[in-house]
């Protein structure tokens, strides 16, 4: 890698490069913007091994480490190919049933009290998360994670946790079931502990969530610096989602502790947390965050790209509302389907069209289309799928539509804007920044606000258009590319050109200076 200018470990979950959506939009912007001033080296986590890259990759990615969370039999020599196979035989060897108990049970055992009560010492969880990543650079993960003795604590410290707990119903008691999910998503969650790390200017997340692990362990092992750019709220969607899901209580619980303890660790150790909207920093300061580290950086747009044109001839005729969002809970497209079913009985030719991946969650958006058919809407509200050119979208539409239940600073929204396309949107996040005063904001879950506001907009012209052109001008103000990029360029510098100090020789929990003490004598 070129020393002389920065590289930067961009660490993703389900996005970029692999997936569309808001996120990957970002880390597509920031890779191109930054092409001949930044190196980057992206470290990808995802459900599958059998993804394709949806983006151009851009010459300033030097290596992409993809780590498939699920579906692969030996997740180390999958995306440690540089590795030759004898040396994951070599560490498979060395992997003893005494290995493990007397260097990986004692750190495990404090782990699995931090897992049941995940508000304890943010530092000694980020002591625990390098410890296990040290063990697994000499060790084999599999192996170890795999080995019964770990089955068998899980399962004792299940029990005594609910004894101490001692007021629990039957029904909220773990059967065999929820300890094997337990189990199972330990391992999947942790995988990213055995990817080996490379020393880089900085780390930079894209949530305070699993892929901000090794941004943990860079920062004990060579002091890398540590930023962590908040889209929506890792937390927040992991309650709202693991409330929704279809699992025992003690799955959820199991799942909200994993999410609270590594959202807690992640900003206790962040050098800079840089959320896209201030409104973040509410929960942020919840978890371990101070506002010292807490400054936004907004997203930005391609003012040139995004302008407002003509409705093209499809839906010219038709007053049209358009949405950019894949099709899962979380965007809440019920809500938008029974919106525009209000909408059609004062705007009878009403169409609605949404553009989006239907491969997020099959079986919502088979429940959404089951929605249209029953409010007999099929030549009102259209699933238009994935879009190949996202700056003609807007254009389509006389105004845009967002109906999520979470969000962070989407750049839908933000496009939509630059189109002069006024938006009708949840008050979430941090639309209401971006559009209070140039769109409408709505109550979430309330398809009849949703309604009232698309029914304003498509019938006042004069107040449609007014709207649209401040929407314009506040984008051009606030939120292009140019302010955005400049702003990550001038951090990714300046941590650049800092000492990087280790950490590892804070360490203070007896049993991962035990394992440093063993690696340093056995190399």
């Amino acid at each position: 890698m070129d020393k002389s200018k920065p590289t930067i470990l961009l660490e993703t979950e389900g996005s970029y490069p692999y997936s569309g959506g808001g996120v990957s939009t970002w880390a597509h912007i920031l890779c191109t913007e930054l092409v001949d001033e930044i190196d980057f080296v992206i470290m990808a986590l995802t459900g599958s091994p059998y993804v394709e890259p949806r983006y151009r990759r851009m010459s300033n990615i030097k290596s992409i480490i993809h780590v498939p969370l699920w579906g692969v039999e030996e997740p180390v020599s999958y995306f440690d190919e540089s590795r030759p196979f004898s040396e994951h035989l070599l560490k498979k060897s060395q992997t003893s049933s005494e290995v493990i108990k007397q260097l990986f049970l004692p750190m495990y055992r404090r782990f699995l009290d931090h897992l049941f009560d995940p508000f304890q010492s943010a530092r000694e969880s980020g002591e625990l998360i390098y410890g296990f990543w040290k063990f697994f650079q000499r060790y084999d993960y599999k192996k170890t994670l795999g080995h019964p003795l770990l089955w068998k604590i899980f399962k004792q410290r299940l029990k005594q946790h609910f004894e101490e707990m001692g007021d629990y119903s039957p029904s909220e008691h773990p059967k065999v079931l929820d300890v094997t999910f337990g189990m199972r998503w330990i391992y999947h969650f942790m995988m990213p502990l055995a990817v080996d790390i490379p020393e880089v200017s900085a780390t930079h997340a894209t949530m305070a969530g699993f892929p901000a692990i090794s941004s943990i362990a860079a920062k004990f092992e060579y002091g890398t610096p540590m930023v962590v750019t908040d889209h929506g709220v890792y937390i927040r969607e992991r309650l709202i989602n693991v409330s929704q899901a279809d699992i025992s209580y003690f799955s959820k619980r199991l799942l909200i502790n994993m999410a609270t303890f590594i959202t807690r660790t992640v900003y206790h150790f962040a050098d800079r947390i840089a959320p896209v909207t201030s409104i973040n920093a509410k929960w942020e300061k919840k978890y371990e965050a101070t506002e010292n580290r807490i400054r936004p950086i907004y997203n930005g747009v391609d003012a040139d790209l995004f302008r407002p044109k003509e409705k093209p001839k499809h839906t010219r005729d038709r007053p049209t509302v358009v949405a950019v969002a894949h099709v899962f809970p979380l965007k809440d497209i019920e809500t938008m389907i029974r919106s525009c079913e209000l909408v059609r009985r004062d705007v009878p030719n009403v169409q609605y069209i949404i553009y989006g991946s239907l491969e997020v969650d099959k079986a919502y958006v088979q429940k959404c289309k089951d929605l249209v058919e029953e409010l007999d809407l099929e030549d009102h509200f259209e699933f238009g799928g994935y879009h190949d050119t996202p700056s003609k979208i807007f254009n389509e539409g006389d105004i845009s539509i967002l109906s999520s239940i979470s969000e962070g600073f989407p750049y839908t929204v933000l496009e939509s804007m630059s189109c002069s396309r006024p938006v009708v949107a949840t008050d979430v996040g941090g639309v209401r920044e971006a559009v209070e005063g140039c769109g409408v904001l709505c109550k979430p879950r309330n398809a009849r606000d949703l309604a009232d506001g698309v029914i304003k907009l498509l019938e006042d012209d004069d107040l449609r258009i007014e709207l649209g052109q401040k929407a314009r001008s506040r984008v051009l103000l606030k939120y292009t590319i140019s302010k955005s990029v400049t702003n990550y360029r001038n951090l990714y510098q300046s941590f650049h050109e800092q000492k990087h100090i280790p950490k590892y020789n804070e360490v203070q929990l007896p049993s991962v200076n035990r394992l440093l003490e063993e690696v340093v004598e056995y190399g």
